[in-house]
Parts: C-alpha cells; structure tokens; sequence
C-alpha cells in the first residue's frame, strides 16, 4: 500500500511516526463543480415552430407575408389588379451535438459520491453551451471556432434558403452591419470594413480620444438603425461580451445612473431590462476574431476584435426534434453507458431585425 503522506508539516529533526500513517487523507463528500457560462438563446430567439416540426420531418417551409402596392388614383382611372407572391424559405433541422462517457460498476460502487449524475450534468451543460455558441455565431454572422476547429471566421454558408434575396451568404443585410466606416466622428485612412475603436467616455470627460467611438454610441447606433427598418420597440434584445461590458461599465457616472440603477441579479446573462429599449445580457460565447476585442492598435482593427449583436424576439427562429439523455449496459464490460443528443435548426427568419457592430478597446 502506498504510504500516505502528511499534510501538516513536523519540525526539523522531528522522527516520530514520520510516515504519517495516523493521518488517513479523507475525501470530502462535497464535489468542487466548474464554472459555467450563462447561456442566452432561449432568450433571444423564438421557438414557434417547434411544434410542427417535433413529431416528423427535418424542414418546415415558412410563408412570408405578401407585399402590395398602393397605386395613386383619379377618377376614371382603371384598376389593375396586383398578382400576390406567395415566397418562402426554409427553417431546416440539420445540426447534431452528442456526448457519451462509461461509468465503471466497480468505480461506481466504490466512489463517495454520485459521480455519474455529476458527468451527466456536466455533459447536459455542454451540449447546452455549444449549441448557445452556434446560435449566436449564426446570427452574429460568424462560424465559432470550438464547433469548427479553426478560428472565428465570417459565415459564407447559406442555411437552407435566405429569408430575404438581398442578404449576403451569411443571411444578413449588410446595412446593417456596423463598421468603422459607419461612425462619422472616426475619419481616419483605411477604415474600409475594419472594427471600431472604443473607448469609454470617463467621468468628467468632454470628448473622445480622436478617432474613437464610446460603447453608448454604438448602441444608440444599433437602436436607431432597428428604428429605421421599423422593429417593434418591444422585444428588443443586445447580447456584449465581457470586455464590451466592461467599458460600458466605466462610462460616465450620469450615464451609469441613469441606465444602469436596476436592482437584481443575473438571469442567463441578463444584467439589465431596458438599456436604449434593449434587454441586455452579456455572454462569453459571442465570436471573437483573432486575439479578440481585447488587443487594442489601429493595425488590429480588422485581424483583433469582438461582434456584439442586437436584434428582436421575431428575428431567430429555433427549434428542437431531438434533446435527450439515455443509459444502458456496455455489452462488453461491466459499465454502464450514458449518452445524449441535440438535434436542432435555427435560422434567421428577419434580416432587417438583426444588426452587428465589429469592435475592439482603443
């Protein structure tokens, strides 16, 4: 048996009983769990057509509203009748996530605590976050590196079919991407697509370092351009990352007053109810390209930086066929086996409703 050794250190010299043999190392019963990230899809996206799509088939074939035309009219004037257009797309279940691990009947017997509940939790979260990291990828505009196996890069992968024929390859409208370019305040050489420069506006503060943009702006920016495309106020939804979050956080004092006087904890990563009419959450799991939002420098401005995203409640749809847990015996061990399934879609059913800014700290 291997000696066990203590943890109470003796004094120089000291030789009684030097093995420590009397001072058994004992197992606490309390199991230290990990950390998780908040997850907040269910949130932000809709679920309606779960239902027809739970019991068969892997696409529901979604109808869009027609649009008519209003003709100006004088008396005598002869009426032509408008043809309808009945276009759709297509909401497709095409993306599986599963987990399996074997738990030993001698080490379960063996071990002081339920370990087998502790893996299924543990895996049941992670099919949880990445199917939270694909969603916001998706509508972010980006492919996340942890399903993909290669760093965050722009989506060029139409799922299904566009829900509007003026979107790119990756179902969003373009203007409605915020870049660089589109703050007026930053006139400097080679903006082109590249992220914006952030920084927070310091209590006492008059102005911005030059060729900067404050986090308010670029949210004040998002809201507007959801006004402009005439989105409902309420349902609104803004997802950050942490670093955006923090420099939100040392804006000026009025503002933090003002926006963020709520009492309350976090819900799934909501810190606030209505910041500019948005619900608020922050979130690890956002596309973050290259080193990330974090690495500041004019030359990392379009190979460094993050991607927040705003939209409505009506702009993503998901939906679930598949999302369960089973166990059964290993034929060929004493084990039993536990694996699990995710078998879901999403797509973006309101381009218009949807609107990203690139960034990174100045």
């Amino acid at each position: 048996m291997e000696d066990l050794i203590m943890a109470f250190t003796s004094a120089s010299g000291y030789g009684n009983l030097p093995n420590g043999n009397f001072s058994p190392v004992i197992y606490s019963k309390q199991v230290q769990l990990a950390f998780r990230k908040s997850t907040v899809v269910g949130e932000i996206t809709n679920s309606d057509y779960f239902g027809e799509i739970s019991a068969q088939g892997d696409t529901v074939q979604i109808i869009k509203e027609p649009e008519i035309s209003v003709q100006a009219y004088s008396r005598g004037t002869q009426v032509t009748a408008q043809d309808l257009d009945d276009e759709d797309f297509q909401l497709t279940i095409d993306k599986a996530n599963y987990f399996a691990f074997k738990m030993d009947d001698i080490e379960e017997a063996h071990s002081h605590v339920n370990f087998m509940q502790l893996a299924t939790d543990r895996a049941a979260y992670r099919l949880s976050d990445q199917y939270d990291q694909d969603v916001l990828g998706y509508l972010s505009g980006f492919k996340q590196s942890a399903l993909h196996g290669s760093p965050d890069t722009a989506n060029t992968t139409v799922n299904g079919s566009k829900s509007v024929t003026t979107a790119g390859s990756d179902e969003l409208l373009s203007s409605m991407k915020i870049i660089k370019s589109s703050m007026a305040n930053i006139t400097t050489a080679s903006a082109g697509d590249h992220s914006i420069p952030l920084t927070a506006r310091m209590p006492g503060a008059t102005s911005l370092p030059t060729a900067t943009a404050s986090p308010a702006m670029v949210v004040a920016r998002m809201a507007r351009l959801l006004d402009q495309q005439q989105v409902d106020t309420q349902g609104r939804w803004l997802v950050v990352d942490p670093v955006f979050m923090e420099l939100l956080r040392d804006e000026d004092s009025r503002f933090m007053n003002a926006d963020f006087g709520e009492s309350g904890g976090l819900r799934n990563g909501l810190v606030i109810n209505n910041f500019h009419g948005f619900r608020m959450y922050t979130s690890s799991n956002l596309p973050a390209v290259g080193d990330g939002p974090g690495t500041s420098g004019t030359a990392n401005q379009n190979t460094n930086f993050g991607v927040i995203v705003a939209g409505h409640d009506s702009a993503v749809a998901t939906a679930e066929q598949i999302n369960k847990t089973e166990t059964y015996r290993d034929p060929d061990s004493f084990a039993d086996i536990v694996r699990g399934m995710h078998l879901y879609g999403r797509k973006i059913l309101r381009p218009e409703a949807i609107v990203t800014a690139k960034y990174n700290a100045a």
